[in-house]
């Protein structure tokens, strides 16, 4: 069950069990399931969950806190100002509230800068930069880049160049992204693509910057050429700390094999995600910030979509908030920009797919989750077989939904350098368009963190240099692929004192998760072991799993009702640990908005527990 993001949601009036009368506490339930949200960047979500936190009780300063949050990390910093403004009237003294105003501020006037310097007569950087006169040092002896001259040589001498962590000459990287954006301006919004019966085409998924991931899948599947093309799905930088070395690396095969090596832009390929993840800071870093504006110019090019021999249409994101939707409507889509709040171009690349039927608000505040009879009637429409979309991690790299007429494939395994995920890639013959789907692990790659180079707010505002997130399939605490792969890393997660882990747990049957049981097998995996090395108890794993104390009205001083299984229809956190505004919630409530205990099934399932280390 999906959680409710509609305007008269009041479930969790009934969470501290009195039905008929209003929660007076409601406002931290919501303002700390907000931050819940935010962990797992359901910025819609936690936007809507903050708002109602400030409607309960307009002068709570967490609520004002967890709105500013989500509005930013929605690349919304005019809104996110209003929030702080009015979060450092209700906490004048507090400095990390002054801090995030500050910053916050630092931002919108640097927009306002740009916008009154820029003006319709201003030439982008690709017409104004002089590459002829940028040098090369004598002591350079890495691969050299002939405009208009891209082979697979260069290609592979530029791959072995980079895995030893050496970058191409500035010269040289200008060059082929300048090429690239000529290549791209001929390029249109939707793009066909026509494989030979007896052919195959390679669909790749996000990369975000994992060079050394992206060369292991050209180890596996060869590398691109007019027998072996790759159409490589969007999000191909930001998160990863390789990410000049992915995008330099592709559009030189690009450049190399223009018709065999196709690109589709991702919600990651637009300015508000690279200032906010990693990818302007890296090539600022690596390079300059020209070169960083030329990178945009390409992005705003690449194609939203392709469709593969009449049959197959692949999408970063996913469909639509409106039925009927033709392929030709989309081929009319101005994709030279950068996507607006709503609309064709923002859905396809940020909407995710949702079990069963109809639309609903996007989690991330962006898009919209769609349904299988959605996805249905665009194929229906189109006269197409199957949607191929990226977007989300799946844990065996890609999961097929909707009956089998839409399938994710997500190409970066070990996801932020913590999911511990695979990544997969997609083959379809011509003839047939039959996928088949290649799972791989990740590879080792030089000690460089992930988010690297992101923005100091967003680790500030979502911790998430320190967080790590883990998705366990559960079904009766039975995991997929074993529970002790899952002990193991519940295992890692304790022994990890600087982490804080939360655990999204969404049940792969109908069996009714049992808290005693997980207990019990944690206990018997003897694999958790507590950094001072005082043994582990039952009530300790106990308070992990809960949140220390308690779970709504599940309370560990009355043992024997923790024994019973519990509705997570409904979720929230229920009482703050400390008085900051950047303190961790302590617990998570669950809730089937009656107040009522009702059995946990898959179906109702959703939810996070929060396991602190």
């Amino acid at each position: 069950m999906a959680i409710e993001l509609s305007e008269d949601d009041d479930g969790l009036d009934s969470l501290d069990g009195v039905s008929k009368s209003k929660n007076p506490s409601v406002q931290i339930y919501y303002a700390n399931r907000a931050f819940c949200h935010i962990k797992m960047e359901n910025f819609g979500s936690a936007l809507v969950d903050a708002t109602k936190a400030i409607e309960a009780k307009e002068d709570f300063p967490k609520g004002w806190y967890r709105r500013g949050t989500a509005q930013m990390a929605l690349g919304r910093p005019k809104e996110a100002l209003r929030d702080f403004m009015q979060l450092c009237k209700l906490a004048p003294n507090d400095k990390d509230a002054r801090d995030k105003l500050k910053q916050c501020q630092k931002q919108v006037n640097a927009e306002k800068f740009a916008k009154a310097i820029g003006c319709e007569k201003t030439k982008p950087i690709s017409e104004t930069v002089n590459v002829e006169q940028m040098p090369v040092d004598a002591s350079y002896t890495g691969p050299v880049y002939v405009s208009g001259a891209c082979t697979s040589d260069f290609c592979q001498q530029l791959m072995e160049h980079q895995r030893k962590e050496l970058v191409i000459a500035k010269k040289f990287a200008y060059q082929i992204v300048l090429d690239m954006i000529e290549m791209l301006k001929t390029s249109s919004t939707l793009v066909d693509i026509e494989v030979p019966d007896m052919g195959e085409v390679t669909v790749c998924g996000d990369v975000h910057g994992q060079f050394y991931d992206l060369l292991n899948i050209f180890s596996l599947n060869g590398i691109p050429s007019e027998q072996n093309p790759y159409l490589f799905n969007g999000d191909f930088v930001d998160r990863g700390s390789f990410s000049v070395e992915v995008i330099l690396t592709l559009f030189a095969w690009k450049l190399a094999y223009p018709n065999h090596l196709h690109l589709a832009r991702g919600n990651h390929e637009t300015r508000n995600m690279n200032k906010l993840y990693g990818f302007e800071g890296e090539v600022t870093k690596k390079y300059d910030e020209d070169l960083y504006q030329l990178f945009c110019e390409a992005f705003c090019l690449l194609p939203l979509c392709h469709v593969i021999n009449q049959q197959v249409f692949v999408v970063h994101g996913g469909l639509f908030s409106k039925d009927d939707v033709s392929l030709e409507s989309i081929r009319k889509v101005n994709r030279d920009c950068e996507p607006p709040d709503e609309g064709l171009m923002t859905e396809m690349l940020w909407s995710d797919p949702q079990p069963g039927r109809g639309r609903a608000p996007s989690k991330r505040g962006v898009g919209v989750a769609f349904g299988q009879d959605v996805t249905e009637n665009f194929l229906k429409v189109n006269n197409l077989k199957m949607v191929i979309r990226s977007h989300e991690m799946k844990e065996e790299g890609y999961e097929i939904e909707h009956d089998g007429k839409l399938v994710t494939v997500f190409s970066a395994p070990n996801y932020c350098d913590q999911m511990g995920n695979k990544g997969a890639f997609i083959r379809l013959d011509g003839k047939t368009m039959t996928p088949k789907y290649k799972s791989f692990a990740h590879v080792p790659h030089p000690n460089v963190r992930p988010m690297q180079y992101a923005n100091p707010m967003l680790g500030q505002l979502m911790g998430m240099a320190r967080e790590l997130f883990l998705r366990a399939f559960v079904g009766g605490w039975v995991q997929i692929g074993g529970v002790a792969s899952l002990m193991t890393r519940i295992a890692s997660v304790i022994r990890n004192t600087a982490a804080s882990a939360y655990i999204a747990i969404f049940a792969s049957n109908p069996s009714v998760v049992n808290l005693d049981n997980a207990v019990k097998k944690i206990m018997e995996s003897d694999l958790i072991q507590r950094p001072n090395g005082n043994p582990i108890t039952p009530k300790t794993i106990y308070h992990w799993l809960t949140g220390r104390e308690t779970i709504a009205y599940l309370s560990l001083k009355n043992m024997n009702r923790l024994k019973k299984s519990y509705s997570m229809a409904k979720f929230a956190c229920v009482k703050n640990e400390g008085q900051g505004l950047r303190d961790r919630p302590a617990f998570v409530a669950m809730d089937d908005g009656t107040g009522a205990p009702v059995p946990l099934t898959a179906q109702r399932l959703s939810v996070f527990l929060l396991a602190l280390a």
